[in-house]
Order: C-alpha cells, then structure tokens, then sequence
C-alpha cells in the first residue's frame, strides 16, 4: 500500500487517532515511555502522519523532523505542528532526504507494518542515526494476525487487508504479516543491536469505558495489538 493511499480518508483517521483506545490510549502512551527524557534531542519521525506523536515529542522538549508518503496527512501535521518543525513529504521504502548521523533517535509509529521488504528502510534509518542512536517503532504483533485466522501459516511473510471506518468515514488499510524472527533478523542485518522488546498495558489514566471488559473488571492487565522494539545503532 502507498502511503498516499491515506490521501482519501486522512481527515477521518486524524480524528479517530486523536481518541481512540489504540492510538491515544495505548500506542502512544507506550511510545513516549520508551522514548523517555528527549530534553534537547534531534528527533526524526518516520512517516510522522498527522503529527500527534511529534507533538508530545515536542512538548517533551525534543527538536522534531518528520515525513510521511501522504501529502494529506503532511498537511494536517504543519496544522499541527506549525512552521517549526520541518515536514517532508517522503517514501520510506525510497532513499530520505537527509544527511548521514543526522539524528539521536528515530521514532516509527505503526509503519514497517505496511511494507514488504525492511531492509532497504531500516538501513536508510540506521544511516540518518548517530553511532548508538535508536530506533523506536511500533508493528502490529504477529500473534493477532494467527489467533484470529489460525489456518493461515504465521511463518509465512505475506499480505492482507482490512476494512475500517476513521471517524465513519471507510478506509482500507493492507499489511504485511511477518513472524517474529523475520522481524529480528531484518534488525540485526540493517546494524541494529535490540536493546528492548515492549507488550505494553494501555496507559492507567485510560478511560474505563474505552477499555475492553475484561481489563475494565480488572482481570486481565493488558492485551495483545501492537509489539514494541528499541534498537540501537551500531
């Protein structure tokens, strides 16, 4: 799937993202955790979206930069975000349009998720980073995609689709799966070291109505959306 595929419900998934349980509440919350005191610390945000992710990054005192393949969402992001902030409209799975070592950190929001091949992507990532740089991302778990269609092969890399509604507005959003140790090997052969690996709860201050009933009651603590990696540059 192009990036720009979200030019036609941009709008929609802007509003969604802003409040709902798996963006606003647990994807976010989980990634600003890993990221930690970013106090004065270069910033790239890949395939940056709308920009919500850069904004707390900002707020937390980062200096951010950011791209995505949709214009629209690139759009919706200088709203965002302002003037100062430098957007780029890019494709990740092309060459970026920055120097080498250019940033401390790299944060990737739910986006290896929507491509084929990582290594051509991870590598242009690890050129931007210093020595020692990271890498913070986030990809749906490849444990959903099998406990809901067990007959599919979990070791096998391959694509499907799914039907959404962005704020009642359709969209269709089509992915990759790839089994945990195709996304630990492309790591490691782009010149990454894994320094964590997160399944994280939703954020404590998450309202009790947005959660699902069985971590509403208490009796579950977490359930199983999205994995999250830092890497570190070597």
């Amino acid at each position: 799937m192009k990036a720009d595929h979200y030019d036609a419900f941009a709008a929609g998934y802007d509003a969604e993202n802003a409040g709902s349980l798996l963006n606003a509440w647990y994807e976010r919350p989980a990634m600003l955790r890993l990221a930690g005191d970013v106090r004065g610390r270069k910033i790239l945000d890949a395939g940056c979206g709308s920009g919500p992710l850069s904004a707390e990054l900002r707020r937390l005192g980062a200096d951010m930069t950011g791209f995505d393949g949709s214009p629209a969402m690139i759009e919706l992001a200088r709203r965002r975000l302002g003037d100062d902030v430098p957007l780029t409209v890019a494709d990740l799975a092309q060459p970026l349009p920055y120097a080498d070592d250019a940033f401390d950190d790299v944060v990737a929001s739910l986006v290896l998720h929507y491509l084929e091949d990582w290594h051509p992507p991870l590598t242009e990532l690890r050129r931007v980073l210093k020595p020692g740089g990271r890498l913070i991302l986030s990809v749906n778990h490849p444990l959903v995609r099998p406990f809901f269609f067990p007959d599919e092969d979990y070791f096998a890399i391959r694509q499907f689709s799914e039907e959404y509604e962005f704020a009642g507005r359709p969209g269709t959003l089509t992915y990759w799966h790839r089994p945990l140790h195709a996304m630990t090997d492309a790591f490691t052969a782009a010149g990454f070291q894994i320094a964590s690996v997160a399944e994280p709860a939703p954020s404590p201050d998450t309202p009790a109505e947005l959660l699902p009933p069985r971590l509403a009651s208490g009796e579950r603590s977490a359930f199983v959306s999205f994995i999250f990696f830092v890497l570190e540059a070597r």
